[in-house]
This record gives structure tokens, C-alpha cells and sequence, in this order.
């Protein structure tokens, strides 16, 4: 047994534990904070099976965005879950087990993990996108050319879905309007000197590197979404520190709004832009028909800066919404 596979089985015990743990504690804060080292764990996984954008992706939003919704979420309701009467609970359980069992016995049917003639590993298509997409797309990273180009109408759909969600919050919860919640007074914000500090010294440096992951998306691990949510992070880390009137002084809510309906439209515009130039939709080589790899790169690049668009408006307004409607004292 090799040193990657005892690292690999730590970290699965890991999360076996971790889910053990969130099932059986009732403080929702500890089971949000847990839930924030499931996925960073899932993210370590990913790694060690380099799916680093995966990982990528699993870090900033699920350890990171997620875990502050789920706070802003506590916020509005209870801090301790709710008693379920052991008669309610067996059914359920029993519902679980059956379910897992049907998912065990399915999974008999699946390859060996790791053997490379897998039907993933022989069909023609994964040849096709690991040997010939740098030549036909342009691009060295062959996740950006699948989820952008070859997937392209995918991808669309789960930027409108992001755009919709966040609508739906909205409507639900409401613009986020300030609702009782009380000014930091001035001794806490002296001892936050030193967080206030560090928080001025990252942030900046945080943004930075959303640039980065948009824009070298094509060259490495990253792209819109992974971009959009460091962005909101950035944003949502300076309202935790600075207060959340500060960041919507800067960040406003209407401005957020069409924002995050511009990233889909510019998303879309792209596809529109290739149909009355006489192609299919998002077919980006006829953004330049001279040189097919220029056009997806230009086709890439644009909706990429869609998606990062819509995802860092939409984050952001989530957080809006659920901070801004005061914390309930019960």
C-alpha cells in the first residue's frame, strides 16, 4: 500500500466521520462549520484524484459561500435543531437503507476502480477531447474546452438556473432591506483592530486573484464560476469585517440586480452573434472564420466573463438578502 492510498483512505475516514457527526449533532453552528470541513475534505479528495478544478470549485463554494449562507441562515431562525419523535425517525431511517442498498447493489455493475479500459477511458469521445481539443479549441485546458465549447448549451443552462435561484431568493426574502440590525459599537470595533488590518490586507489580494482564475482559466484550473465566487468572497469578507452597510455603499444592491442579468445576456449574446453570422448556436469559430482556434478562444473568453458576472452578482445578493434582514434574538 502506497503512501497516496493511506492518504486517500484518511481522508474518506475523514468524511465518513464528519457525516457521522452532522447527523447526530443538534447545534446547527457546529453542523454548519462541519459541513464546511466536509467539503474541504471532498475538495482534498478531488485532488488527490486531479480533478483540481472540481476541487477548485468545491473549496470556494461549498467550504467557503456555502458555510457563510448557512450562517446568515441561522441568523434568521433557530441555533438548536428540533427533537424528531423516534416514530417519525424509523420510517426515514428505514427509507435511507433502502435507498443505500439499492445504490450498493447498482454499483456491482460499475468497472474496477482505476482499470484503463473502462468504457470512459475507450470510448472515442474522451480521445477525442484529451488528443484533439487543443487543436480544434485553442485552448490547453481541456475542462475549459469541454464545460465552454463542446458543452457550451450546458453550461448555459446552469448559468440561467444560477441567475433564476437567485431570483427566487430575492422574491422570498425580500431586497435584504436592514431590519433591527444593531451598529458594532465603537470598543468591539476597537478590538477588531487587528481583523479589520488583515482584512484590508487581503481583500485586495483576494480580488486579484479572481482576476487571475477568470482570465488564466483557459491556461489552468478556474474559469467563471470559480472566479465569480472568489469575487463575492472578497465582497462578503468585507462586509462580515467592515459592516454591511460599508459594503453596500460600495457593492449596492442596484447595481447587483442587473448585473447578474448581464452575465447571461452576454452569455446568450454570444450564441445570438454566431447564428446571424451563419452559424450554429455558440458556435464561436464564426466569431473568426479565418482562424477557428481565435474565435474559440474569444468565444470562451466572453462567456467565461458571463458566467463570473452572473455568479458574483448572484452571491452577493444572496449574502444581501439573508444579512440584511436582522438577527433573531430568540
Amino acid at each position: 500500500m502506497t503512501g497516496w492510498m493511506l492518504i486517500d483512505i484518511a481522508l474518506f475516514a475523514i468524511l465518513v466521520a464528519t457525516g457521522i457527526a452532522i447527523a447526530q449533532i443538534r447545534q446547527l453552528f457546529a453542523v454548519a462549520m462541519l459541513s464546511g470541513i466536509f467539503s474541504l475534505t471532498s475538495a482534498c479528495i478531488f485532488v488527490m484524484q486531479d480533478a483540481v478544478d472540481v476541487a477548485f470549485t468545491e473549496a470556494a463554494v461549498g467550504a467557503g459561500m456555502t458555510t457563510v449562507l448557512f450562517l446568515g441562515a441561522l441568523a434568521l431562525t433557530r441555533t438548536r435543531e428540533k427533537e424528531t419523535p423516534r416514530t417519525r425517525s424509523l420510517p426515514a431511517l428505514l427509507v435511507a437503507a433502502a435507498t443505500g442498498a439499492a445504490l450498493v447493489y447498482a454499483s456491482q455493475d460499475l468497472p474496477a476502480f482505476g482499470i484503463p479500459d473502462s468504457p470512459v477511458q475507450i470510448h472515442p469521445v474522451t480521445e477525442r477531447y484529451l488528443v484533439t481539443s487543443a487543436e480544434e479549441i485553442g485552448v490547453p485546458n481541456v475542462v475549459t474546452s469541454v464545460l465552454a465549447s463542446y458543452r457550451g448549451y450546458d453550461t448555459f443552462g446552469e448559468v440561467v438556473v444560477i441567475f433564476t435561484a437567485a431570483i427566487a431568493v430575492l422574491m422570498l426574502l425580500g431586497h435584504g432591506a436592514t431590519r433591527g440590525v444593531e451598529e458594532v459599537p465603537p470598543p468591539m470595533r476597537d478590538r477588531q483592530r487587528v481583523l479589520r488590518v488583515v482584512a484590508k490586507l487581503l481583500i485586495p489580494y483576494i480580488l486579484l486573484f479572481g482576476l487571475y482564475v477568470q482570465f488564466h482559466g483557459d491556461y489552468g484550473p478556474g474559469g467563471g464560476f470559480q472566479a465569480g465566487v472568489i469575487f463575492a468572497a472578497g465582497v462578503i469578507l468585507y462586509a462580515l469585517v467592515f459592516g454591511l452597510d460599508a459594503a453596500r455603499s460600495g457593492v449596492p444592491m442596484r447595481v447587483l440586480r442587473p448585473l447578474a442579468a448581464t452575465g447571461v445576456v452576454v452569455y446568450g449574446g454570444v450564441g445570438v452573434a454566431t447564428l446571424l453570422l451563419g452559424g450554429s448556436f455558440l458556435d464561436y469559430n464564426r466569431l473568426a472564420p479565418d482562424d477557428p482556434a481565435a474565435g474559440q478562444h474569444l468565444g470562451i473568453l466572453l462567456v467565461e466573463l458571463g458566467v463570473g458576472i452572473t455568479v458574483t452578482a448572484a452571491m452577493i445578493m444572496l449574502f444581501y438578502s439573508f444579512a440584511g434582514r436582522g438577527v433573531r434574538r430568540s
